[in-house]
């Protein structure tokens, strides 16, 4: 009996020497959890004591900052010179709406890439509620899992469709021998004309092709009726109005608004068309376009029995699927054209820049056969010339606005949930800081040492945004603008007629940028001839 207790006093002492020994290093692990949470809230704590509000201007019930915003001065440029006296990150209020604006590329970046999710929200208004039918869209569209479903489904159909940019880039140098060939006529008559139509059905017709499998000839009635509802939106869409600012201003009447819903009302009924054209002869077998690819998500949702997801709650309703090619048609025609015609103005202000670009194309590809992608590494001049257009000119200077979600920061500066923050793109791409000269157009910063290749000169460039609502449409941008600009360089040489002056570069504020309208002269070069290869 004795050895018995014995042989159990042995036993249980080793169980209770570890159960012991485990208590010890379960208490001490809990002790370092707790210590460290109590830093790290303490740290928050201090944090979020030490945080400030933006500077900010002077602001009066109701209307909020808009007397400090009085100016002649573009929007883009009136922010850029506030810095002076707020500094590169400031607010202010639009009526009832705080507004952050960005100047500075360290802050942009935190509010686009580091904390892309967190500043994801789009803000509601009047006129791009009208135009998206409520956020149906994907630029104007709300962060949610829905917008994020829809623009993955988008973002697929335009890598699928250009598959090895192929397909593609047969598209845009089809649209460029037509462009050069109504080039070659109004030279043949010494007729100096405003390319601005003809860049715009040249880049229709490639957005076209992609969107709807179509494209239009000159003189087409329907492509007419697009060219002025497309003026339209441009001019009265997210302008900060004053309707924007004060939606009970729509009970009043508003000649913008009128236009704009016009406007958009033409846009819809040829969108229907070409939905209703599609959904009638769609198959499961082809997909032709984005408008195909569309559907065929939007029925594999309706066909699927196994969940309850709807066509409806992802995002693929039949508004969500004609706001986004509206959207994709629209922003894709009208910037890219745009950023053309800011191209053609500043070759025109620089023939020095002009001619280095010709003989590069010269050397390079020379007569026999006309410019394609994969001579995009062996043209750096032309690259880099493209790049400049895009920095001193951005096609859109204020990106869309974002929309804190929820409590955070920027930099030292705290933001509450539903703060708006604008980036002014101007501001970063004309920081005197960031680059030389930045009112200079000089391709050559954009180039190395010995000029055979591009650099990035400045992390302070963004033309397309960045993050998660980064432009959908930059490759297609970049292969239509490289392409464009050497099949005409190419060929011809651009100036203004002897009785006309230069052309402003001031530019039109909108949802774009644009450039004045004037006539170009076209002249044929010198030795140039039909290349054998053309397309």
């Amino acid at each position: 009996m004795c050895l018995k207790k014995q042989q159990n006093t042995l036993t249980v002492a080793p169980i209770m020497s570890a159960l012991k020994t485990f208590s010890m290093a379960w208490f001490w692990c809990l002790l370092v959890f707790i210590v460290v949470g109590l830093i790290v809230f303490l740290w928050q704590l201090k944090v979020k004591h030490s945080l400030q509000e933006p500077p900010h201007l002077p602001a009066l019930p109701l209307i909020g900052s808009l007397l400090s915003l009085r100016s002649p001065r573009t929007p883009h440029v009136l922010f850029k010179d506030l810095q002076k006296k707020y500094g590169q990150t400031y607010s202010l209020m639009m009526g009832s709406h705080r507004v952050i604006i960005v100047n500075q590329h360290a802050h942009a970046k935190e509010v686009l890439l580091k904390k892309g999710k967190t500043f994801a929200g789009r803000p509601r208004t009047v006129t791009t509620d009208i135009l998206t039918r409520d956020g149906k869209d994907i630029a104007f569209g709300d962060y949610s899992a829905a917008w994020k479903f829809h623009r993955k489904i988008v973002h697929g159909a335009l890598c699928m469709f250009g598959e090895g940019s192929a397909s593609l880039e047969r598209i845009i140098c089809a649209e460029a021998q037509s462009l050069c060939s109504i080039l070659s006529e109004a030279a043949a008559v010494g007729l100096a004309m405003d390319l601005s139509p003809e860049l715009t059905r040249a880049v229709t017709n490639v957005v076209c092709s992609l969107c709807f499998n179509s494209s239009y000839s000159r003189g087409d009635p329907e492509f007419e009726d697009m060219l002025c509802y497309s003026q339209g939106i441009v001019d009265t869409v997210a302008k900060d109005s004053l309707v924007d600012i004060f939606p009970w201003l729509q009970i009043f009447p508003n000649a913008d608004l009128n236009l704009l819903k016009q406007c958009v009302a033409v846009r819809d009924q040829l969108l229907q068309k070409k939905y209703k054209e599609h959904k009638a002869d769609y198959s499961d077998h082809v997909q032709r376009d984005l408008l195909d690819a569309l559907l065929r998500a939007q029925r594999s949702a309706e066909n699927n029995n196994t969940t309850e997801i709807s066509a409806e709650s992802v995002g693929l309703s039949d508004d969500h699927i004609l706001m986004t090619v509206g959207d994709i048609f629209g922003a894709g025609v009208e910037t890219t054209t745009t950023v053309l015609k800011w191209a053609v103005t500043y070759l025109i202000h620089h023939p020095e820049v002009q001619r280095r670009i010709q003989e590069e194309l010269d050397t390079k590809i020379g007569l026999d056969r006309s410019p394609q992608l994969k001579d995009r590494g062996s043209l750096p001049y032309l690259e880099a010339t493209i790049r400049e257009v895009l920095r001193i000119r951005p096609v859109a200077p204020l990106l869309i606005p974002h929309v804190a979600l929820t409590d955070t920061r920027i930099g030292d500066f705290k933001v509450r949930k539903g703060t708006r923050v604008i980036i002014n793109l101007w501001s970063l791409h004309h920081d005197e800081k960031e680059w030389d000269h930045p009112e200079l157009f000089d391709p050559g910063r954009f180039l190395n040492n010995d000029g055979t290749g591009l650099m990035s000169p400045s992390s302070s460039y963004l033309p397309f945004g960045a993050g998660i609502r980064v432009c959908l449409g930059e490759a297609l941008a970049k292969m239509e603008l490289f392409l464009f600009l050497s099949w005409i360089l190419q060929r011809f040489t651009l100036s203004v007629p002897p009785n006309q002056s230069l052309p402003s570069l001031e530019g039109k504020f909108g949802v774009v940028l644009q450039p004045v309208k004037y006539k170009v002269k076209t002249t044929p070069r010198q030795g140039w001839e039909r290349p054998k290869g053309q397309a």
